[in-house]
């Protein structure tokens, strides 16, 4: 894109985009230098149009349609609209400036397959290999962008990114069982005597909770792990996992004994600020 008024555009399509569908996510760049974060703005907005695909269609074709043409591009297939498209031209550009990993670009995509179909997520591996090819790649890139991609940094992402994916699995709870769509695992549940007509009928029974509280454990063991490496990385690469703050919030509040998990929650755009400031000032984040 060389036109700078057509470029500044894009870019600020890209964050509008993201402010408004992915808060947490774009408030967390506002806490990074600016080249780094218009190049987390075209990765996190790449990401909302690849995860919003499922509300946008009724029918799994349609949705498979848009994801096809997204890897298409990434793969440099020839077609209309990449230019007319701010998201995919911020994307190329960052890929390009940042000698972003494709790879990890198309995975995410792929991923984002199963979200089109109402099969249930069969079990724990496969639940982490949907979360190490969405959020964790996210974390990894967002390492790559702050000039960091050691095999320690992306053991950190991987952590990091099932921490977050478990807790979103559990903050999606009431929406995905109101649409019969299952992200918690079948192997989880079944190992507690819980069936899926539980979680879909969104009342919360003793073995849902067992299920569930499992699912809450694992993702507090990949979060302390994903702290104890984040002590140990470069400065430069510790800003990016500021979301773990929101993360950290977000398990201790699900693992409350009153918590419903089917009742939705919301945090507000200042509480998301105000923990993401506080979290910045600390030692564990600071560059």
């Amino acid at each position: 894109m060389s036109d700078p008024a057509q470029a500044r555009d894009a870019a600020s399509f890209c964050a509008d985009l993201v402010r408004a569908h992915d808060f947490a996510r774009y408030a967390s760049t506002l806490f990074v230098p600016a080249p780094q974060r218009r190049a987390l703005l075209a990765v996190y907005a790449f990401n909302v149009e690849i995860s919003r695909v499922r509300e946008q269609v009724s029918q799994p074709l349609p949705g498979e349609i848009r994801l096809q043409w997204w890897t298409d591009m990434l793969a440099g297939e020839g077609h209309g609209g990449v230019e007319g498209n701010p998201v995919a031209a911020e994307l190329l550009l960052a890929i390009r400036s940042w000698r972003l990993p494709v790879g990890r670009l198309s995975r995410l995509i792929e991923e984002h397959q199963f979200d089109l179909y109402n099969d249930p997520m069969p079990t724990m591996a496969a639940l982490e290999g949907y979360i190490n090819d969405t959020s964790s790649a996210l974390f990894s890139l967002a390492t790559v962008i702050a000039g960091q991609s050691a095999a320690e940094i992306e053991h950190l992402a991987r952590h990091a990114g099932l921490a977050q994916g478990m807790a979103q699995v559990m903050a999606s709870l009431p929406l995905d069982a109101a649409r019969r769509q299952l992200f918690v695992p079948l192997q989880v549940l079944q190992g507690h005597g819980c069936g899926i007509e539980e979680v879909f009928a969104g009342k919360q029974t003793p073995k849902l909770r067992a299920a569930l509280d499992q699912l809450l454990g694992g993702a507090r063991g990949h979060l302390k792990s994903a702290f104890t490496l984040l002590a140990n990385a470069p400065p430069e690469a510790r800003p990016t996992f500021l979301p773990l703050a929101l993360v950290r919030h977000d398990l201790a509040r699900m693992s409350r004994a009153d918590n419903d998990p089917f009742i939705p929650r919301s945090t507000s755009r200042l509480r998301t600020l105000w923990t993401l400031w506080r979290a910045s000032k600390s030692r564990e984040f600071s560059a």
